[in-house]
C-alpha cells in the first residue's frame, strides 16, 4: 500500500460557488433517500385505504427493501468499471421514475412497482454519494463534511413522518413522492453540470469485458440471495409462524446462494463483486461489523422507542416522532463534532470508540425508563445515545475511504451500507418478535390475551382489548417487555467495540494512491497472508 501525503495528480477538486453547490446536491440527495424511508410510515393507512389493498401494506415497505438491499454492493462494482458521473444521474434518476410511478400510481400494484424501483435508484445514489465525496473534498477534510452526511440523514429519518403526516392529513400522500421530483431535478442538474471525476481505466474496455468484470455468476447468487433473506425476515413471525415451510425454505435458500456468493468471490477474487483482499483488511471487516452493530440498535431504538411514547406515555403518532428530536438533534451536533475534530487531529479513532461507549451507556439508559419516566429522563437518555451515535457512526466509511485507493473506495462504501441497511432489517424483525413474544408471556399471568389477539390488536391498540381494571398492570407488562428490546440494543451497540478495535488507525491526512490490478492482487496476497 502506497501513501502519499498529497491529493493524486489527476484529482482537481472543485473551490468556491461550483463546489458550495455540489456539496449542497449531495446533501439534498442524501436527505432525498433518507426521507424517502421513512416518510412512508404515516402515509400508509391512506395510501391503503385508496387502493383498497389493507393485505398490501407489507409490501409497501418490503418492495424498496429488496431492491435497496439486494443492489447496494451491485453498484459498488459498477462505480469502479463505468462513469462515475452517468452511473450516479442513472441511479438518481431511477429513483425519480420510481418516487413518480408511486406518486401517479392507479392501484397498489403500480405503487408497489414503483416502490421497489425507487429502492433501486437509492441504493446507487447512497453510495454514489460516498464515492462523489472522494473526488469533490481532499481526504483531510473529508470528515467534516462526512459529519454533515451522517446530520443529513438523521434528521431526514426524524422529520419523514412527521413531513408524510403533514402531506397526508393537509395536501395529500402522493405529495410524499412528488417531492423528490423538483428536489431530484435540481440534484441532476447540479451534478450534470460542476461534477468532474477522471475516467476510469476500465471505460474504454468492451462491453465483454466490463460484464467479466460485474461477476455475473456472483450476483445470480448475491441478489436472489438477499431478496430471499428479506423476504423470510419481513413475513417470519407476521405474515407466517417461524416454523412456516415457506419461511424455513427462504431462509435455507438465502444462506445457501449467499454461502455459494462467499465461494464465487473467492474462487474469481479479480473479478469478484467484493474482493477478498479488501474485506480482509482490518478497517474494512472491522468497519463492516461496526456499521452491522449500528444497524441493529439505531434500527431498535428508534423504531421501539415511538412505542414507548404511544403506549406508556400516550403520546399520538405524530407527537412521537417530534418527542425524537432529542436523539436527532444530539446526533447532529455529534457528527458535526467528531468530523471536525477528526479533520483536525488527523484520526477517527478516537471518536468511534468514544461513541460506541457514549451511545452503549446510552442505550442501557434506556432499559432503566419507568412507566411514570420524567420528560427530562427520556429526553437526557436520547441525548447521551444521540450524542454517541453521531459520534461513531460516520467512522467505518471514513475508514473505508483511507484505507482504500480511490478507485475501490465504492465497493468499501457499499459494504458498510449494506451491513447497517441488512442488519436495519433484521432487527426490526428480532425486535418485534421479541416484544410480541415478551408481552403474551407477562400478560398470561392475569389475562387471557392470546399472541394472535396481540397481533390483530396493533402495538398501540391493545389496551382496548384488556379490561380496564388491568390496564396499570398491562402498561408495566408493556414497559418490561420493552426493556429487552432495549436490552438487545444495549448487546448490539456494546459488540460494536470488537470491530473497533480490529480497525487500524490510520490517519486521514495520508491518502491512498491508486493502484492497478496487479498490485490489487498482489497486496490481498499478502493481507490474506
Amino acid at each position: 500500500m502506497i501513501a502519499s501525503d498529497n491529493a493524486p495528480a489527476d484529482v482537481v477538486y472543485p473551490k468556491g460557488m461550483k463546489f458550495a453547490i455540489l456539496m449542497i446536491s449531495l446533501y439534498i440527495s442524501m436527505f432525498l433517500v433518507a426521507l424517502d424511508k421513512l416518510i412512508i410510515s404515516t402515509a400508509i393507512p391512506a395510501i391503503t385505504n385508496d387502493f383498497h389493498a389493507a393485505s398490501d401494506l407489507g409490501w409497501y415497505g418490503t418492495a424498496y427493501l429488496l431492491t435497496n438491499c439486494a443492489f447496494l454492493l451491485v453498484f459498488g462494482k459498477l462505480y469502479t468499471i463505468l462513469d462515475i458521473k452517468t452511473t450516479f444521474m442513472t441511479a438518481m434518476v431511477l429513483f425519480e421514475i420510481g418516487s413518480a410511478i408511486c406518486g401517479a400510481a392507479p392501484n397498489s400494484i403500480a405503487f408497489i412497482i414503483g416502490r421497489a424501483v425507487a429502492g433501486l435508484g437509492g441504493a446507487g445514489t447512497q453510495s454514489g454519494i460516498l464515492v462523489i465525496i472522494v473526488y469533490a473534498v481532499p481526504l483531510e477534510k473529508r470528515p467534516q463534511y462526512q459529519g454533515l452526511f451522517g446530520a443529513v440523514f438523521g434528521i431526514a429519518s426524524a422529520i419523514g413522518p412527521v413531513i408524510g403526516g403533514v402531506f397526508t392529513t393537509h395536501v395529500t400522500w402522493r405529495w410524499c413522492f412528488y417531492i423528490n421530483l423538483p428536489l431530484g431535478a435540481v440534484v441532476l442538474t447540479f451534478v450534470f453540470l460542476f461534477l468532474q471525476v477522471p475516467r476510469q481505466s476500465t471505460e474504454k474496455t468492451g462491453l465483454m469485458y466490463k460484464l467479466q468484470q460485474l461477476n455475473l455468476l456472483g450476483l445470480v447468487a448475491l441478489i436472489p440471495g438477499v431478496v430471499c433473506l428479506c423476504l423470510a425476515l419481513q413475513w417470519g413471525g407476521f405474515e407466517y409462524s417461524w416454523n412456516n415451510g415457506r419461511i424455513i425454505a427462504l431462509l435455507v435458500v438465502a444462506f445457501t446462494l449467499l454461502i455459494a456468493f462467499v465461494l464465487v468471490q473467492i474462487w474469481k477474487p479479480e473479478q469478484a463483486t467484493v474482493p477478498p483482499h479488501i474485506f480482509a483488511k482490518r478497517s474494512i471487516f472491522g468497519g463492516f461489523w461496526v456499521s452491522f452493530c449500528i444497524g441493529a440498535h439505531q434500527t431498535l431504538l428508534i423504531y421501539f422507542l415511538p412505542v414507548w411514547f404511544q403506549v406508556i406515555n400516550g403520546d399520538s403518532a405524530m407527537d412521537s416522532g417530534i418527542h425524537l428530536l432529542a436523539m436527532v438533534l444530539a446526533l447532529v451536533v455529534g457528527s458535526i463534532i467528531s468530523g471536525v475534530l477528526t479533520s483536525r487531529i488527523g484520526y477517527y479513532m478516537p471518536f468511534l470508540i468514544a461513541g460506541i461507549c457514549i451511545s452503549s451507556i446510552g442505550a442501557g439508559l434506556f432499559t432503566i425508563l419507568g412507566t411514570s419516566a420524567s420528560e427530562g429522563q427520556w429526553i437526557g437518555y436520547q441525548i447521551v445515545y444521540g450524542f454517541g451515535l453521531g459520534a461513531c457512526s460516520q467512522a467505518p466509511n471514513m475508514a473505508a475511504q483511507t484505507v482504500l485507493p480511490r478507485n475501490q473506495v465504492s465497493i468499501g462504501a457499499s459494504l458498510v451500507i449494506f451491513a447497517q441497511t441488512l442488519s436495519g432489517a433484521i432487527f426490526v424483525s428480532v425486535g418485534t418478535n421479541v416484544l410480541d413474544g415478551e408481552l403474551a408471556k407477562r400478560l398470561s399471568a392475569f389475562s387471557s390475551v392470546t399472541p394472535k389477539q396481540i397481533e390483530s390488536a396493533g402495538l398501540t391498540g391493545l389496551l382496548k382489548t384488556i379490561p380496564e381494571k388491568f390496564h396499570k398492570e398491562t402498561l408495566t407488562a408493556y414497559n418490561d417487555s420493552l426493556h429487552v428490546c432495549f436490552r438487545v440494543a444495549l448487546i448490539m451497540a456494546c459488540l460494536a467495540i470488537l470491530g473497533a478495535l480490529a480497525m487500524e488507525w490510520a490517519s486521514v491526512k495520508k491518502e491512498v494512491v491508486e493502484t492497478t490490478k496487479e498490485s490489487d492482487n498482489e497486496a490481498g496476497e499478502k493481507s490474506v497472508a
